[in-house]
């Protein structure tokens, strides 16, 4: 799968700026969960991005492979954030190695549009995960675009400064019912004469029960799932706090275990 041109994913350093973790709030929010339900050491980070979270993840004393579709990402995680190996892979089909753990956080599994797609991540997954293995996944929350326009009425424009350059983007949602889909128009401009940069892309919107089930029909046990507290909820996941029983927030956080085969 080709990325298609994206200011942010093309430029890593960028994308760190606008979407900074200096806490490494995911990377602890998916370790907290890994050593709940006592996942070996071995873990793969797929959509790794920029690798924070891998390097986290890799400090904390696991062996890491972060793997990301994004060669730029891929460089930059493998200068700024060492530890894990770091490996070319498509969330849609893949085959890198047999791991305790699979990990896929910021709406990254989103990016699998199509149900033959879900399909082929969630084999890849059955593929790369020891009996027993996790799946820890963090994401939008489908459900809460059932009768809430609250994301959808107002252009989101946001504001931040990299190296003396500042940043605007012009972000709207839309709903595309009809594939499932949560569209994303973005318009960049700044104040250095560059002309206006129009970004398009999408996520799959996927329900909680329509998860669970997805997930069932692939040999997971599902251990959690639930809107909060995570890394992206408001307020945030923090040392201690146990998940909600709830999935009507606009976050999605599921645990998995693969059963073993009988």
């Amino acid at each position: 799968m080709a990325l298609p041109r994206n200011l942010l994913t093309d430029n890593p350093e960028l994308y760190e700026a606008r979407f900074p973790d200096p806490d490494r709030l995911a990377g602890r929010w998916t370790e907290d969960c890994l050593r709940r339900y006592g996942a070996g050491p071995r873990v793969l980070d797929m959509g790794c991005g920029t690798g924070r979270d891998a390097a986290h993840l890799a400090g904390v004393g696991r062996t890491v492979t972060g793997a990301d579709v994004s060669e730029a990402m891929l460089a930059h995680a493998r200068v700024h954030h060492p530890g894990p190996v770091y490996v070319h892979a498509d969330l849609h089909g893949f085959d890198v190695g047999v791991f305790d753990a699979v990990v896929c956080l910021d709406s990254a599994l989103l990016y699998c549009h199509t149900n033959a797609q879900l399909d082929a991540f969630l084999t890849s997954c059955r593929r790369a995960l020891s009996p027993g293995g996790l799946l820890v996944a963090e994401m939008r929350n489908g459900a809460y675009f059932l009768g809430r326009t609250d994301l959808l009425d107002t252009p989101t424009v946001s504001s931040f400064t990299w190296r003396g350059t500042v940043h605007r983007s012009t972000t709207t949602l839309t709903v595309d019912r009809t594939a499932q889909l949560l569209r994303r128009t973005r318009v960049w401009t700044s104040n250095d004469g560059s002309a206006p940069v129009e970004q398009r892309s999408a996520w799959r919107l996927l329900f909680p029960l329509e998860l669970r089930r997805l997930l069932t029909s692939h040999g997971f046990e599902v251990l959690e799932l639930h809107d909060g507290p995570g890394p992206r909820t408001e307020p945030p996941w923090r040392e201690g706090r146990l998940p909600a029983g709830t999935t009507d927030a606009d976050r999605l956080h599921v645990v998995a275990r693969l059963n073993s085969p009988v």
